[in-house]
């Protein structure tokens, strides 16, 4: 509802006028439970279903009067896309009826925020279903996923949608914990380029981004969902924060939630010094802190450190939560009751409100000509919705060639004796799990898996062809057989004989294994669906030891939400191809692959495991966790961080290091050649580690400081140059501050965390220096085509 200007129009509808003063006109104008109205969202149809996609979702929720609540005002919409199948236009129609209702129903004719999921793109019916985080990671290319997120922001804004809950900043630390599909890594650096390009990109379509889950979620207690953390102050610091404070500084975030873990006793919702002092006052973040689902109600159920509801309201607000998600729980009329009788002072909700009204009027909502018609309906007859059906396409040829882009380079070819790229096979068994399944591409928050399964009698809204299918289309002259062999968890060994059958009589087997996205023990990878152990689920090791042993060239490939151990495989299989859930266009870009058509240039964003129950395997270990004669147990990977094969070959050489000795506010500056030796066109993934041989404090034996991708032509050399500021060398010392420390340091310029190619030894010189959140970040890569002379 759009609001006329007249001479007399309010201060706050105003937008001639500083954001501050509207705001602060809007809020001096407000009652008590008007104000508390905008700090809330409102799901609608939440539980229609019956389904459950937040924990403890049925537990939590309650019958809400939504016309008793509108007049009082609304802060956000919960999921008006993302909560059952609506076809798009119809949706965009129902959001702009709903906002109308909002805005004309309360006094100020203020509209509410609508957010949806967003992780592996716009998460609604019909929708292109991008691969998920991991296989972002695994491009090691921000700049695709920064032209992959402004693409999702676009869809999300044409019909009506102002924020997107992603990306997810949290590093894998175990992989047994189920939403490592949903997560960029195991390196805090990977982990904050990747994330942050990903924020601009969502923002750059003026759609709020908000970073999750802040902070410690990942690093549970045995890989459990909502498990205690106990990490300490320098894995918090150097490990964990990061990525957080490159995506507020540098990509400009609009939206933290806060993590449902506690931390050494203290919940994340609860936190002050993290949400006020380390957020705000000393990042100085000034967008909106936003609840995971239920988070604060958590306070009271979970963590047991308030005893009613206006306790956990108190307790958010005053940490720094502004706004309760998804649905009125503490924020309504508890906490009205708690202000009224004193318990919480009225200036921690004017605080959080100042916060949501700022974001307001920055996307629009408060301004006299605002409007809540979305951009696909603009021009539009809305009077007949029938007509509508149908007219909008989120799954545009434009958004479908993005999504295969981003396959194609995730994925990983972890190993290969030479039988890859297939050369036109005659006969091909096709064996597995995920050969036939369409959902076998797709991560636990793209709608299909995340809603759909809710709604069988409703057709996918999306093509997925099978690996079966992307195969038939490029072996058009190969016979393929296709043999089950087992489920993906369901145990049955009934169906392995005809697997090692078909095998016997083909020329080459490609066994499809993996694992299933769901939610809650609803599938094997995914929010809830934690692994005791590392093994592939159900009997899929014993099909693949099984084929291995058919003595057909065994070309296994994983479809999956986390790395697993893959026993006899890493050394006996022809070759092993990794990826992470790819999405719409996943079996197309694995086809093109195994055919050659592509040249793999994916990078591994995480470790995959030698042994299914040796922990840690992130390549971000101190020396002690590494192999050692004081331990019987080997936890070094099979395959490092950043490994990647690839079907060319490349040379290093002719590294040059300008100075050796720099100071701690110096830089040094390297460079060095990477040449094609083979005879077709490929992509080098240059990476760079920083080792640290002595510290006051214990240090990785090496983390990630840079990387750049090189594509090369058969022959063809490129001299890449690279600055390191001396700042990429600070670590957290024992007195929690953050130095860049005197002495020598090795660069190591790498094809993977596992395979150094080029080492400079270099020394830092001069007094000790304390660096914060403005320090540098990144260290500049240049590539100039050398010429044959």
């Amino acid at each position: 509802m759009a609001v006329e200007t007249t001479p007399e129009s309010p201060v706050w509808n105003d937008p001639g006028r500083d954001t501050d003063t509207r705001v602060s006109a809007l809020i001096e104008a407000m009652t008590l439970e008007e104000k508390i109205a905008q700090l809330y969202g409102v799901w609608v149809g939440a539980s229609e279903d019956g389904g459950q996609v937040a924990p403890h979702q049925h537990d939590m929720e309650e019958a809400v009067d939504l016309e008793g609540l509108l007049p009082s005002g609304l802060g956000q919409l919960t999921r008006p896309f993302g909560t059952a199948p609506v076809d798009p236009a119809l949706g965009a129609l129902s959001l702009l009826r709903t906002q109308q209702n909002i805005a004309s129903a309360n006094r100020f004719g203020i509209p509410a925020v609508a957010h949806e999921e967003c992780l592996a793109g716009f998460a609604t019916w019909k929708a292109t279903a991008y691969p998920v985080p991991l296989s972002w990671g695994a491009t090691f290319d921000p700049g695709l996923i920064r032209r992959m997120a402004a693409a999702i922001g676009r869809d999300m804004r044409s019909v009506g949608v102002h924020q997107g809950l992603a990306p997810v900043l949290d590093v894998t630390r175990d992989a047994r914990w189920g939403r490592v599909e949903e997560t960029i890594g195991e390196d805090p650096y990977l982990v904050g380029t990747v994330a942050t390009a990903y924020v601009q990109g969502l923002q750059s379509a003026d759609v709020i981004a908000t970073l999750k889950h802040f902070v410690g979620y990942s690093a549970s207690r045995a890989g459990r969902n909502l498990a205690p953390v106990s990490v300490g102050p320098r894995e918090r610091a150097d490990v964990l924060l990061p990525p957080f404070e490159m995506a507020v500084r540098e990509g400009g975030a609009r939206s933290v939630m806060s993590a449902y873990n506690d931390n050494d006793g203290v919940p994340a919702a609860a936190d002050e010094e993290l949400l006020t002092g380390l957020l705000r006052d000393t990042w100085g973040f000034d967008g909106t802190v936003v609840a995971d689902y239920f988070g604060i109600a958590f306070l009271k159920v979970l963590h047991g450190i308030a005893g009613d509801w206006a306790g956990a309201a108190g307790a958010a607000l005053h940490a720094g939560v502004d706004v309760e998600l998804p649905t009125v729980k503490t924020f309504g009329a508890p906490l009205v009751e708690a202000v009224t009788s004193g318990r919480v002072p009225e200036s921690v909700v004017d605080r959080a409100l100042r916060r949501v009204l700022t974001d307001k009027a920055r996307l629009g909502l408060l301004d006299p000509d605002w409007t809540p018609v979305p951009a696909v309906l603009t021009g539009a007859d809305l009077s007949d919705p029938d007509v509508l059906r149908g007219t909008v396409d989120l799954d545009t040829p434009e958004n479908r060639e993005l999504a295969r882009e981003v396959a194609e380079q995730a994925v990983v070819l972890l190993s290969n004796d030479g039988t890859l790229p297939l050369d036109r096979p005659r006969r091909i068994a096709l064996v597995g799990p995920n050969a036939e399944q369409p959902t076998a591409v797709l991560g636990c928050y793209s709608f299909p898996l995340h809603v759909g399964v809710h709604h069988p009698e409703v057709p996918l809204g999306l093509e997925l062809p099978t690996l079966r299918d992307a195969v038939a289309r490029e072996f058009p002259d190969a016979e393929i057989t296709v043999a089950r062999g087992t489920g993906v968890d369901d145990g049955d060994t009934s169906g392995i004989e005809d697997a090692v059958r078909a095998a016997g009589e083909a020329d080459v087997v490609i066994a499809v294994l993996g694992d299933r996205a769901g939610l809650f023990g609803r599938g094997t990878s995914g929010e809830g669906c934690d692994a005791e152990s590392l093994e592939l689920p159900g009997a899929q090791q014993q099909l693949l030891d099984a084929l291995l042993d058919a003595g057909t060239p065994v070309v296994t490939v994983l479809l999956a939400g986390r790395p697993y151990a893959l026993g006899r495989a890493v050394q006996e299989a022809a070759a092993l191809v990794q990826s992470f859930f790819p999405g719409v266009e996943g079996t197309g870009a694995l086809a093109g692959v195994l055919s050659g058509r592509t040249n793999p240039s994916g990078r591994l964003p995480v470790s995959v495991p030698r042994g299914p129950g040796a922990q840690p395997t992130s390549y971000l270990g101190a020396p002690l966790a590494q192999a050692s004669d004081v331990s019987n147990i080997d936890p070094t990977a099979a395959f490092g961080f950043g490994h990647g094969l690839s079907y060319t070959s490349f040379a290093w050489s002719d590294l040059l290091v300008d100075e050796k000795e720099t100071g701690t506010d110096g830089e040094f500056r390297l460079e060095f050649t990477v040449r094609n030796t083979g005879q077709r066109q490929g992509t080098e993934v240059v990476q760079l580690y920083l080792h640290d041989p002595v510290a006051p404090v214990v240090q990785p034996v090496q983390r990630l400081v840079g990387y750049t991708r090189v594509p090369l032509a058969p022959g063809e050399a490129r001299r890449v140059r690279v600055t390191v500021p001396a700042d990429l060398a600070s670590f957290t010392g024992r007195d929690g501050r953050r130095v860049v420390e005197a002495g020598d340091l090795e660069l190591r310029l790498s094809a993977s965390s596992a395979d150094a190619r080029l080492t400079a030894s270099v020394t830092l010189t001069g007094p000790d220096r304390q660096v914060d959140h403005t320090r540098r970040f990144h260290a500049v890569f240049e590539q100039e085509t050398e010429s044959d002379d």
